[in-house]
């Protein structure tokens, strides 16, 4: 049973699904206590425990509503927000009893409110879900003044009316606003070096596969000013690298008037006090300019990190998902890069057992990976998703033949990711460290995006997190790697000069 708190006002987030999912659980948490509410680390240590849920494939629906029936044994209410929330509302609510309330992205403004019904005894509606597209203008440039809620897009002045906490999202130490100085609606929920910060939301692309417009919206841009103040908030806390996240990262500024403007962004963020690096995320290969290219491949303090949305090689396969390129035009895209920075990080997901996919055509995914030397592969099974195009698409595949070609094509990217990483062998990397164990640490070369790619072991005495540090790569182990520290190239806040 949860312990009792004082005006029984304790929240425990769980959050799951990728690094957007992770922005938005510290928005939420920065209006909770911005609202009064004291956030609690275990579930059982809560009045209400709240999952920020997934609902981007079955295996991580799944996990949601695992998730979900797990917290209900703490004794605490319940509360389901987050993607599967918005995705399925009224029916997610009927047939999971065990949740209290199912929230979704229109909930998020009022939080505190809802939850405070919660306890309560009031009831909820939960909304019944709508293609989030449609409240969006089509217009990508009239989006910016739409009042229609985006997560991880909240803004302290709609906190007007409320008091800022002593810990939390837009403060100083004193517990009181800054008169001066950035003010961000967010209370991190993870004290590591390494934080993502959000671009924009949604998505314009309509590929036959993916549900995620539907349920999160057409593509909003976050404006500069915001996300350098962000940085800048991230940075006086001890980050030292931003992973910038969104549903497309390549597409960021179009609906600001200049499509160019991450070019410009970029070189400021790695300019903001305390970061040392930062990494751009989710670029869609049809959208990746090539100035793009150059700024990221040859900016300091930029990873030279490109985690390129291929999903397949073939072209009838492509057209069937309505998505653009082959193997010659991706490949020539990673030759760009290399000319650039012949060290560069390339990661993708492919998506195998396609309805219509031919033999042929996973021969010549096969021979795209052999030719990409990616670093990191995610191979996905396909499987209907909900109201998406692909789900009345002709050419069904037996669920066995998929799962055959999901092994074979999964078995051929460990083999290749690995050769890669041995490709690396008495190469120097720059790593970021986030862990530490006597004389062993562990963190991210440039190559490596945290959760999703591998790790490098570094072996050195002195290091501390959040340092970043010279290396020589000794082994690899599949896609990671094993380093001796050669320097210390900036040292992580309180540590030598």
């Amino acid at each position: 049973m949860p312990v009792p708190s004082s005006g029984g006002r304790r929240v425990a987030l769980v959050t799951l699904g990728c690094a957007r999912n992770e922005v938005d659980s510290e928005e939420l948490a920065g209006r909770l206590a911005a609202d009064g509410w004291e956030l609690a680390d275990e579930a059982d240590d809560a009045d209400v425990v709240m999952v920020n849920t997934c609902g981007f494939i079955e295996q991580a629906k799944k996990d949601s509503i695992d998730t979900l029936l797990e917290a209900s044994d703490s004794g605490a209410k319940v509360v389901a927000v987050g993607c599967l929330a918005e995705r399925y509302g009224k029916e997610l609510a009927d047939s999971l009893p065990e949740a209290d309330a199912v929230l979704g992205f229109d909930d998020y403004a009022g939080i505190g409110d809802r939850l405070r019904g919660l306890l309560a005894g009031d009831q909820h509606v939960p909304h019944a879900p709508r293609d989030r597209r449609q409240l969006l203008p089509i217009s990508p440039v009239e989006r910016q003044s739409s009042a229609v809620a985006v997560p991880g897009h909240g803004h302290p002045a709609d906190l007007s009316g409320s008091n800022p906490p002593a810990e939390g999202g837009f403060e100083p130490h004193d517990g009181r606003a800054p008169a001066s100085g950035p003010r961000v609606l967010r209370r991190r929920l993870d004290g590591g070096p390494v934080a993502p910060l959000k671009l924009a939301s949604g998505c314009d692309r309509r590929c036959s596969f993916c549900a995620i417009p539907m349920f999160r919206g057409s593509f909003v841009s976050r404006r500069p000013t915001e996300i350098l103040d962000e940085a800048s908030w991230l940075g006086d806390r001890g980050v030292r690298e931003l992973v910038l996240v969104s549903e497309n990262s390549s597409s960021y500024g179009k609906d600001l008037g200049d499509p160019r403007v991450l070019e410009t962004l970029l070189p400021e963020l790695a300019a903001v006090p305390g970061i040392v690096r930062v990494r751009v995320s989710y670029l869609q290969p049809a959208e990746t300019r090539p100035s793009l290219v150059e700024v990221i491949a040859g900016t300091p303090g930029i990873a030279p990190y490109f985690d390129l949305s291929f999903q397949h090689a073939s072209e009838p396969v492509l057209r069937r998902m309505r998505r653009f390129g082959s193997t010659g035009r991706f490949t020539a895209l990673l030759d760009s890069v290399r000319a650039l920075a012949a060290a560069a990080g390339a990661r993708s997901n492919f998506i195998v057992g396609f309805p219509g996919e031919t033999e042929d055509d996973v021969a010549e995914l096969e021979r795209f990976l052999t030719l990409a030397r990616l670093d990191a592969v995610g191979v996905f099974a396909y499987s209907d998703e909900d109201g998406t195009e692909a789900v009345a698409l002709d050419g069904k595949l037996p669920v066995e033949e998929v799962r055959r070609r999901h092994e074979r094509i999964s078995a051929l990217a460990e083999e290749l990711t690995a050769q890669r990483a041995e490709e690396r062998l008495g190469s120097t990397v720059e790593v970021l460290i986030e862990s530490v164990d006597g004389a062993v640490a562990e963190g991210r070369a440039e190559h490596q995006a945290p959760e999703v790619d591998g790790s490098t072991t570094v072996h050195g005495a002195g290091l501390r997190l959040g340092d970043l540090v010279r290396a020589k790569v000794t082994a690899s182990a599949g896609v990671d790697l094993v380093a001796d520290a050669v320097e210390v190239l900036s040292s992580a806040p309180g540590g030598p000069p």
